[in-house]
């Protein structure tokens, strides 16, 4: 804005300069025709035209002036200062035209209608003043010349004025201009550049500081701004609101400081009534565990006791008598599955509670599923079970510890098999899941199904469905922590009445398997 500004400003003065230039020598040439018309006026009156002539000749060798015509008003040149030039003038040149552009021609012209400003053959700029040479009273009486009363012009006065002396001044003053100007556009810009440092840009800095120290938390950091005004209010508000948010952090983190000393104070109490809870809930369980391992325990101690009063009784001192043999064998068949089911029982606690940790070793799971198969043979087969086992080829070793992982399937078989007491079809399978490569071992029976309100609870520990005397619900629940252990998943499916389905996922040793040992084997 200041150099367009600053610019036109100097456009114009420049043109007005020039412009009083050119005025100036308009008014000197037609002083300078007037002076020449006056200074040959008596030598024309007198007819002395070579006195005139040599006066004009004169006066066109001084500096400045080009060149002196006289021609009629027919447009003939009855005397030139520049020899060898035109005879004759076009009266539509520029020269003529300010008269005769009408078809009656003026008789009086202001002066700046009979100037021109015209160019050169030789890129000369020049101004012309033409003067007219009217028929004055004295000169149409006077004998000597022919010109009637009538005619008011004789003739017109031609001065040619070089402008370089003109051009020249135009040129400095442009020059004088252009560097004035820039001055003063260089003064204004660094004044403004100093005005603007000192009063917007280091008070706008000093605030962009202080914001930053204040998005930074920093709140201790005042903004000074020697301004008025609007940055000067920006500031003090500011301040004011750093001051106002200080007070509240400070407020804030004494707030915390109280909310954590309580929150501590809780914690403690919660720890305290926790372990509390845990203590209590380690002696409800112990005693859960005491009463039902007593009560599981004591049924068949006490038939076992019974039955041995009964055995004792048939036992004479001569021995068995012959005719109570039979009796005598079937009463200690019962003692020895009262002692078994005893035996079961100490098995199922002693394996709840000593489950560790299982090792980072490979173990062949389709290995352990034989195994296992193998262990439950009898029993199965006395149940009327029969085992359908799809087992997957070149399954890949599963990570793990292969007898906790025999105890898992043993337990899963066992409890599918006592899900079907009147016999059955149970399925055993192993594949590698196609979603993310790891192992799944499948147990499936067809028995009376678990109900869907039991379901959620099946894998707690001391949780049974099986009637009275048939286990303490132990079963599933080391199920479930050897897995857990093992880092693998178990899941159950099914409804009462259409059998369940167990699903052991387990992590495979080492990595993912080939796409190509994914798949099911022969049925066994």
């Amino acid at each position: 804005m200041v150099v367009i500004v600053e610019g036109a400003f100097g456009y114009i003065n420049v043109k007005t300069q020039e412009r009083q230039l050119l005025d100036n020598m308009v008014l000197g040439a037609d002083q300078l025709s007037r002076s020449i018309t006056s200074a040959t006026w008596h030598s024309m009156l007198a007819d002395r035209r070579a006195a005139a002539y040599e006066v004009m000749q004169t006066i066109a060798s001084k500096q400045g002036i080009d060149q002196i015509r006289i021609f009629n008003k027919e447009g003939r040149v009855t005397f030139s200062t520049s020899p060898g030039g035109a005879a004759q003038v076009d009266k539509r040149a520029e020269a003529c035209t300010l008269c005769h552009a009408e078809a009656q021609p003026l008789v009086r012209v202001d002066v700046p209608s009979r100037s021109r400003i015209f160019r050169g053959g030789d890129g000369v700029r020049r101004l012309g003043m033409v003067t007219p040479i009217y028929n004055e009273v004295a000169c149409s009486q006077t004998a000597c010349h022919a010109h009637p009363a009538d005619r008011k012009v004789l003739g017109v006065l031609d001065v040619t004025l070089t402008l370089d002396r003109v051009d020249r001044e135009v040129a400095a003053l442009r020059l004088r201009t252009f560097v004035g100007v820039a001055l003063e556009v260089a003064l204004i810009i660094l004044f403004i550049i100093l005005i603007t440092r000192r009063f917007a840009v280091l008070p706008v800095r000093k605030l962009i500081e202080g914001t930053r120290a204040v998005s930074n938390m920093d709140l201790d950091q005042p903004i000074e701004v020697d301004a008025e005004a609007e940055l000067g209010d920006l500031a003090r508000a500011f301040n004011e609101m750093r001051e106002r948010l200080k007070k509240a952090v400070a407020e804030l983190n004494e707030l915390t400081r109280s909310l954590e000393a309580r929150v501590e104070q809780r914690t403690q109490q919660l720890e305290a009534a926790q372990q509390k809870l845990v203590q209590s809930a380690r002696l409800a369980s112990l005693g859960q565990l005491s009463a039902t391992v007593a009560h599981e325990i004591n049924n068949p101690l006490s038939g076992v006791l019974n039955l041995s009063m009964l055995m004792q009784r048939i036992l004479k001192e001569d021995g068995i008598p012959p005719h109570r043999i039979a009796e005598f064998k079937g009463y200690l068949a019962q003692v020895t599955a009262e002692t078994t089911r005893i035996a079961r029982i100490v098995s199922d606690l002693l394996a709840f509670s000593r489950q560790r940790k299982p090792g980072s070793a490979s173990a062949d799971l389709n290995g352990v599923v034989q195994s296992a198969l193998a262990v439950a043979a009898y029993k199965l087969e006395t149940a009327g079970v029969q085992v359908e086992a799809n087992l997957a080829a070149n399954l890949p070793p599963v990570s793990g510890d292969g007898s906790q992982l025999r105890q898992v399937v043993l337990n899963l078989v066992l409890n599918g098999a006592e899900a079907m007491p009147g016999g059955g079809l149970l399925r055993v399978g192993t594949r590698v899941r196609a979603d993310d490569g790891r192992i799944q071992l499948e147990v499936q029976d067809h028995g009376e199904g678990i109900p869907e309100g039991v379901l959620p609870n099946i894998f707690d520990p001391f949780f049974t469905t099986k009637g009275e005397g048939q286990g303490v619900g132990l079963g599933l629940a080391v199920v479930y922590g050897i897995v857990e252990a093992h880092r693998g998943e178990i899941e159950v499916a099914g409804e009462e009445g259409g059998g369940t389905t167990f699903r052991v996922t387990l992590p495979v040793f080492g990595g993912e398997v080939n796409a190509g040992d994914r798949g099911g084997g022969e049925a066994t």
